[in-house]
């Protein structure tokens, strides 16, 4: 056996762990004359985000978060964003085909937390609906969502009102 660490890690078997953690982040900038869409829920203001689809800045971070976490690219590698196909899609339709390529894998997901990052408009009153949406789209319980939302702090051009961020980490599981 050799003292050089590469080459003894090279000569064990690999065991991957029946679970993966990913992580997604999204932004858009604020725009008029848009439907406001965040978690598959069309929210009243009088702006939407700016995008190649309908621009859910949540949905955008939790396809990048699961497709992260088994190991298969980011929404721009699956959903191009130059791609006539996907113009004005309707985002949890791509998370739907994204969750189904990681379900194949035989993932199955623990669980999703999410933060949405704005001024405006506020989430709460929308949060359960979103959860609902977002399970199923990924074909789980309602209680192993998460969402949260916060404030930027007036700082920024997120704290300006100018866009909307998203994060989300999800943790993915599978019977070894």
């Amino acid at each position: 056996m050799s003292d050089n660490p590469k080459t003894n890690r090279e000569a064990r078997p690999v065991h991957a762990p029946p679970f993966r953690v990913g992580i997604g982040y999204d932004v858009h900038a604020l725009v008029p004359g848009r439907q406001c869409v965040i978690g598959g829920v069309v929210i009243p203001a009088p702006f939407g985000l700016k995008g190649h689809s309908d621009a859910d800045v949540l949905a955008h971070a939790i396809t990048d978060a699961v497709l992260g976490a088994a190991a298969l690219g980011d929404i721009g590698a699956l959903f191009p964003d130059d791609d006539p196909r996907w113009q004005g899609a309707d985002s949890l339709v791509l998370l739907t085909q994204a969750w189904r390529r990681v379900a194949a894998l035989g993932w199955q997901l623990a669980n999703l937390d999410a933060v949405v990052i704005c001024e405006r408009p506020k989430i709460l009153p929308y949060v359960a609906t979103m959860k609902a949406r977002l399970a199923a789209a990924l074909d789980c319980d309602t209680e192993q969502i998460q969402i949260k939302g916060k404030t930027h702090e007036k700082l920024g051009a997120l704290g300006r009102g100018e866009g909307i961020a998203a994060q989300a980490v999800v943790l993915l599981w599978r019977t070894p």
